[in-house]
């Protein structure tokens, strides 16, 4: 045999690669085979298997016991096959143990090619069946090279990448560091598993609050969602199913010291950490904290709020370069405009007077389309004809009036002071690529704004319009 002690490459292979013994006894049986018809040809009929008692693997060749002989590859005459077995018949299958050291060189070098091949396919199986139940798990690692950026980790028997995308910025390593990682992603392909690490993302932040808050582990305390500018700002939402337990204070600690070991790990990143709620609006607030909000108007539709803020709180709510309406969205899944409240009543002024300066709309009119969530020229504008026939009084030759009007006042008037001064969360600069809502009714600008004003013809209807039914957008 030209592998000696089989047994103990097998155990040792088996333990050191986290290989499967099995697969590794297929692997050496599966590269005599080849080995053998390398040196005999591939149309002997041989048999390969694993002797566990004598710890090696037996090679046989079959051939049919036959009277007159046609394929000597194949047959065995029956007076030869009387020695080896004396009880054979014709038309019988006489197997005999082959010497795999006369395979030759050439043959053993096939073998050798093989058994390589097999362990590392075997090796790459072993090492994705370990890692891909963990993906979303912390990692440690020890840096070994930087490749173009990529950062090279040694995780034991394998290695990881932690690509430049998913480093935080200026963040350095060099050979030889420690680096905690949260595995991202697990892919398989011709050139083995490859191991994501990451840094940047969300989870990271969410796995390194459950390793330092036992209330999370234990599943009182739930972290609901995560957004993060990495190496920048933070913010968690987190809740608790116990009364008893305030979320956020277990998620801070005795004297901060639970968060403060995660912004240790982060180099510094700040973290706000806020009370999760069922109403969105409510979330918004305060995902928007320490900023106070003066109130929130939904757009379930667009899946928009509108957030009015007192004007020494319009700083606060949008944050540096627009840094914490821009999470606030990100936790939220909400879009976010932040305005102030002067901004927002003359807004609200400038609409309410485009809707009285439109041919044929008179103050009664106004008042019926602004409390039916008409705003402004623009928002007619942008309407259907459905939508404003279903104002009590308008009939479709009457909308299809008004919506005309309106489109032609916007089309010769610049209505663009009524959102220059709105910050989106979509539109704030970026350094890369909680308080409760309180109620306020808009009749209060509008009887103001028209306080002045007597009652104009009404050309676009003859029916009384001031007592329609009040449906205005704004929500808590």
């Amino acid at each position: 045999m030209f592998i000696s002690d089989i047994k103990r490459v097998v155990e040792q292979v088996s333990r050191d690669k986290g290989i499967d013994r099995e697969v590794l006894i297929k692997a050496l049986e599966d590269a005599l085979k080849s080995a053998a018809r390398k040196k005999f040809g591939s149309k002997i009929d041989i048999e390969v298997k694993y002797n566990e008692e004598a710890g090696e693997i037996e090679v046989f060749q079959f051939k049919e016991v036959v009277e007159n002989i046609t394929e000597p590859d194949l047959q065995i005459t029956l007076e030869e096959a009387y020695k080896l077995d004396p009880e054979c018949t014709i038309g019988d299958s006489l197997g005999t143990k082959m010497d795999a050291s006369t395979f030759g060189r050439i043959a053993a070098q096939s073998a050798k090619q093989v058994i390589i091949q097999k362990m590392k396919d075997a090796e790459r199986d072993a090492v994705y069946s370990r890692f891909i139940d963990r993906k979303g798990e912390i990692i440690n690692g020890i840096v070994q090279r930087v490749d173009r950026g990529d950062i090279i980790v040694n995780l034991g028997h394998t290695e990881g990448i932690l690509p430049e995308r998913e480093q935080v910025p200026k963040e350095v390593y060099r050979r030889g560091d420690r680096v905690r990682a949260h595995i991202l992603d697990v892919l398989h392909d011709s050139r083995g598993p490859q191991i994501i690490l990451s840094r940047t993302h969300p989870s990271f932040l969410v796995s390194l609050f459950k390793t330092e808050v036992p209330e999370i582990s234990e599943g009182i305390v739930s972290i609901m969602c995560a957004a993060r500018e990495p190496g920048i700002r933070a913010k968690i939402a987190v809740s608790s199913n116990d009364s008893d337990i305030d979320p956020v204070g277990a998620c801070v600690g005795m004297k901060g010291s639970r968060v403060q070991n995660v912004v240790q790990e982060l180099r510094g990143e700040k973290i706000d950490i806020i009370s999760w709620h069922i109403d969105p609006a409510k979330f918004v607030c305060n995902a928007l904290s320490p900023a106070e909000i003066s109130r929130v108007i939904i757009d379930e539709e667009n899946r928009s709020m509108e957030v009015i803020v007192p004007d020494e709180f319009l700083s606060i709510a949008i944050g540096k370069k627009g840094q914490n309406v821009r999470l606030a969205s990100k936790l939220t899944k909400w879009h976010l405009d932040v305005i102030s409240e002067t901004k927002y009543s003359q807004a609200m002024q400038n609409g309410y007077n485009s809707l009285v300066a439109l041919p044929g709309v008179g103050i009664s009119m106004a008042d019926a389309l602004y409390e039916k969530g008409f705003f402004s020229a623009e928002e007619i504008s942008n309407s259907s004809l459905e939508d404003l026939m279903q104002i009590r009084g308008i009939a479709k030759e009457k909308a299809i009036k008004l919506l005309e009007t309106a489109k032609k006042y916007v089309a010769n008037t610049d209505n663009s002071d009524e959102v220059s001064n709105k910050i989106s969360s979509d539109n704030t600069l970026s350094d890369d690529d909680t308080s409760e809502s309180i109620e306020s009714s808009d009749s209060d600008i509008r009887k103001n704004i028209g306080a002045d004003k007597g009652d104009d013809e009404d050309a676009l209807s003859d029916a009384p319009l001031t007592d329609l039914e009040e449906n205005n957008s704004e929500q808590l």
